[in-house]
């Protein structure tokens, strides 16, 4: 599933090709791809609408309309793309939605799995209300995250997948961050010294911030509004590299489950026990 970085690279790329643009149709191949209003209410109330901006909470796309946003949650598959109304595409094999646009161009979204998810509200909170603060955020402190970690004692990789607990960091992510820390997947959070949370909190906004660099990951069906692939996956420490010899230390790159997910770390550089 996209995580921040890949979401922040198709708004950067989605940005400039609709902002400014207003909608005036709208098709739905695939009704369950809108979570709400159902489709006739969606494109009754949609057109006529101006894209005022383009911007990301946690992992959805949110667009400011005049009177509504329209959001997106790309889920496992999802893709958004603009293109000439009259353009055939690979990605439409599994077109769900577009949107058409007064430039004769359309916003088309593809999802193979039919997982992802378009919303169209005038309260943004009704999504997005129950998310934890956005890590990169210029006023998300060392002191907030200190704030937020106390009286946690969950283990530190399911705490970092939780959305509400900081927003935007999936599995990638949170493997790379912890490698970074040097602090193992399944360390509890209250065991944490006051050095460590501060590797931490360092720690996932550089694997962000490399990720949005790297212009996100293209493992599998990610790929950015231009339909090329991000190149965050030839940087990783650890994810996906289960066997492999660590960077740092040449041991091999083990795998175990944590909180159902595949996690990747080092035994070597990331020891459970202090």
């Amino acid at each position: 599933m996209p995580e921040l970085p890949e979401v922040e690279t198709v708004v950067r790329g989605l940005r400039p090709l609709v902002r400014g643009r207003t909608i005036t149709g709208m098709a739905c191949a695939w009704a369950r791809t809108l979570h709400s209003p159902d489709a006739p209410t969606f494109a009754a109330r949609i057109a006529g609408q101006t894209i005022q901006a383009g911007d990301r909470r946690a992992k959805y796309i949110v667009m400011a309309l005049d009177h509504d946003f329209l959001v997106v949650h790309l889920k496992m598959t999802g893709r958004l793309y603009v293109t000439a109304a009259d353009a055939t595409h690979d990605a439409d094999r599994w077109l769900r939605l577009h949107l058409d646009l007064d430039n004769g161009q359309q916003l088309r979204f593809s999802d193979p799995r039919k997982f992802g998810r378009v919303y169209l509200t005038s309260e943004l909170a009704t999504i997005t209300g129950a998310l934890g603060p956005e890590p990169l955020a210029d006023d998300f402190t060392l002191a907030d995250f200190m704030a937020r970690l106390a009286g946690r004692t969950r283990g530190l990789k399911a705490l970092l997948l939780d959305q509400g607990f900081i927003a935007g960091v999936g599995n990638i992510y949170a493997d790379e961050a912890l490698f970074r820390a040097g602090l193992h997947p399944l360390r509890r959070a209250d065991s944490l010294t006051t050095d460590e949370a501060a590797r931490l909190y360092l720690a996932v906004r550089a694997a962000l911030n490399d990720g949005i660099t790297h212009e996100g990951a293209s493992i599998n069906w990610y790929r950015k509004p231009d339909g090329t692939r991000g190149e965050s996956q030839n940087h990783f420490f650890v994810y996906g590299r289960d066997g492999q010899p660590c960077h740092n230390c040449g041991q091999p790159i083990d795998k175990i489950r944590v909180a159902q997910r595949g996690t990747h770390f080092c035994r070597n550089c990331q020891p459970e026990h202090l």
